[in-house]
Order: C-alpha cells, then structure tokens, then sequence
C-alpha cells in the first residue's frame, strides 16, 4: 500500500477510530497527526489503513448563529478573544471557525513550552477578554500516576502559562482562561487559575473544542448565566473532555444601533 507523506490513514491496532494526517516517514516509521483530534502518533506502515476525507465546513453551531438574528434597534459587541496555539493547523481552523461567527479574534502560533513567557505581553498588547492556551499534550499511560503533572507531555507548560496569566489579571470573571489539549492534567490547570480546563477523563480532544467554549461566552449577553452542563455538551466529548467553572456571558449589548 503507498502511503506518503500529506495523506489520511488510520490504525488497525486501535480499530480505526481516529483519522490522522502523515506529516513525516524517517527510518519506516510514519508519523502523525490527528485530522480533527489534536493528538500525534507514530505507527509502522502495516499498522495503517488509506483514508479519503473530504474537505469540509466546519459545523456551526445553529444556537450561536442565531443569538443574534433578531437585531432590531440594539447593536451587539461581542467578547475579544486571544487564541494562543502551538499548531498552527488547528490555529487557522479556530480563526475560521470565529471568523464565521463574527468574533473577533487574534491568533498567535507559540510553542507550547515558550507560551508562558510571551503571554504577558500578548495580553497587555491586545488586552481580550478571553485568553486560549492550548496546542498538543499528552498523558504518559506507562507513568500510570494521573496525579503527577510530570507525567504530561505540556501540562506544566500550560500551567505556567496560566499562572502567569493569572498575574496579568486576577480575576476570573474579567479574564476568562480556557487552557489544555488532549489528555491535560485538568485539576492543575483549575487550580492555576482556568475557568475550563482539558480533560477531566484525560481523553483527547477535538480541535474546536477551546474555540466552541470561547465563542459561546463571546456571543452571550453579559452578565447572563450560561448553563454549564449545556455549554459542555456542545465540545465533541462533553464533560469528558472539558469542564470548568459557571460563567456569564461576556457581550455588550446596546442601543441604538
């Protein structure tokens, strides 16, 4: 079977679940990573399967599109976000996905271990109400230990990160983190400072998942209450995979237009 580099396959040895793009073979090895999912991985070439995916748009969700659709006389100015993000694939999937919702956004491709000491200054640059830190992470299943965050690949990284979000600003409500990737130690990051966190179950998670908890806070009139259960509900994985803290909408509305 030809597989190269830039094509989708998936593996045997894991019954197929998640689809992967090859990023790179060296010494027969093919390296991966997830097409939805942000996870890498590495397989041999006997472990793949060939898969066609179509291109398509993201899916939006019709709750968000519709917030606003009755205007009338009242003008809305939803919530700055600042999206921090070591892939820069998944970045420009997230900007899109705001750019379709009319939320503005500014993104910034930062390695994960260097976010922490860039964020300060991004945030009294751009001063959003919304700050991402996310990217790439791991839990090392061989450490067995969930407890200890030496045992991630980037949760220490984004820890710092938010820490020193936290010392730009202190309150939760006036700085909404949402922090973590796949498999992220979620109890460290709450208790750095996020108000969501990856992943309470330590599974992976879908690349739009920080943007669809971003932009549902954008896009809700502030100081509204969000139901929480619900606003989880709408990331792939549910309270799986993301959980955080009760919030209000972050969106100004006002009159006239």
């Amino acid at each position: 079977m030809d597989i190269k580099k830039g094509d989708y396959v998936s593996r045997k040895s894991y019954n197929n679940d998640i689809i992967f793009k090859v990023i790179n073979i060296k010494n027969d090895i093919y390296y991966l990573k997830g097409a939805d999912v942000r996870l890498y991985a590495d397989s041999f070439l006997e472990d793949l399967i060939k898969e066609e995916i179509k291109e398509k748009k993201e899916e939006i969700s019709t709750e968000l599109q519709d917030n606003n659709s009755d205007r009338g006389d009242f003008f809305y100015l939803p919530a700055k976000i600042l999206h921090i993000d070591g892939d820069s694939e998944y970045l420009d999937r997230c900007l899109k996905y705001y750019k379709n919702l009319n939320v503005y956004a500014v993104g910034k491709k930062i390695r994960e271990d260097k976010i922490y000491e860039e964020i300060y200054d991004l945030l009294e640059e751009y001063k959003p109400d919304i700050v991402i830190i996310t990217g790439h992470d791991a839990f090392y299943k061989k450490k067995k230990d969930t407890t200890d965050i030496r045992n991630y690949k980037n949760s220490l990284n984004f820890v710092n990160a938010v820490k020193m979000a936290r010392k730009y600003e202190k309150s939760h409500d006036k700085l909404v983190i949402i922090a973590g990737a796949c498999q992220s130690d979620y109890e460290e990051l709450i208790k750095a400072g996020a108000n969501f966190a990856s992943s309470p179950k330590r599974i992976n998670i879908h690349a739009l998942d920080p943007a669809i908890i971003a932009s549902s806070l954008a896009l809700t009139e502030r100081n509204k209450e969000i139901d929480l259960l619900e606003l989880l509900e709408k990331t792939k994985y549910g309270k799986d995979g993301i959980g955080g803290l009760k919030s209000n909408g972050l969106m100004f509305v006002g009159y006239p237009r």
